[in-house]
């Protein structure tokens, strides 16, 4: 638990990442590539939960459409769509670690565009939950409404604390770049 709590340390959402990772306390935590992984399951399990909401509020809202109600289908339909881009975008984060994982130590350029894979499939399915958070009105939310809400920013967190752990692992991977450019 130390060095979960140590490595949360710097993230935007610290007792969250905390939370979010102390299931995983038991297993083989050990290292930077690890706690990356399981912040990223984390985020796709969180993602792939609040689409699973969406889905179903945006049926209710479908059977009973009416004027009232049109324009927060619209927005719920719309948040739909960007959430089930974030599941997609983070299954493929979590593909291409698995790649990067695969190749081992050695340092090179191939390496270094798997990170930069993760880091951009990541850094956008936290901008789609973003999006979808800013899409509902500030005021006057239903019970339901307000519900996505708070579900499309803690899934936004997780990915933003999933993001600096895995920054964080692949620092390493950048210096040890820098350090191999820079012999003679």
């Amino acid at each position: 638990m130390s060095y979960i709590e140590s490595s949360c340390n710097g993230t935007l959402y610290r007792n969250l990442c905390i939370r979010c990772l102390a299931q995983y306390a038991k297993s083989t935590i050990n290292s930077p590539q690890h706690l990356a992984q399981y912040a990223l399951l984390e985020g796709l399990y969180r993602a792939l939960n609040t689409r699973v909401y969406l889905l179903k509020v945006a049926k209710d809202l479908k059977t009973k459409a009416d004027k009232n109600n049109k324009r927060e289908y619209l927005i719920v339909q719309d948040c739909v769509n960007q959430i089930t881009d974030s599941v997609e975008q983070l299954s493929q984060a979590m593909k291409e670690l698995r790649r990067l994982n695969k190749r081992g130590s050695t340092i090179n350029d191939d390496m270094l565009w798997h990170i930069s894979n993760v880091e951009t499939w990541v850094s956008t399915a936290l901008t789609d939950a973003s999006s979808c958070v800013y899409s509902f009105p500030g005021h006057r939310m239903s019970k339901r409404t307000a519900t996505i809400k708070v579900k499309a920013m803690n899934m936004a967190q997780v990915t933003s604390n999933a993001l600096f752990l895995f920054q964080k692992y692949a620092s390493e991977y950048r210096k040890a770049t820098t350090i191999t450019s820079k012999k003679p």
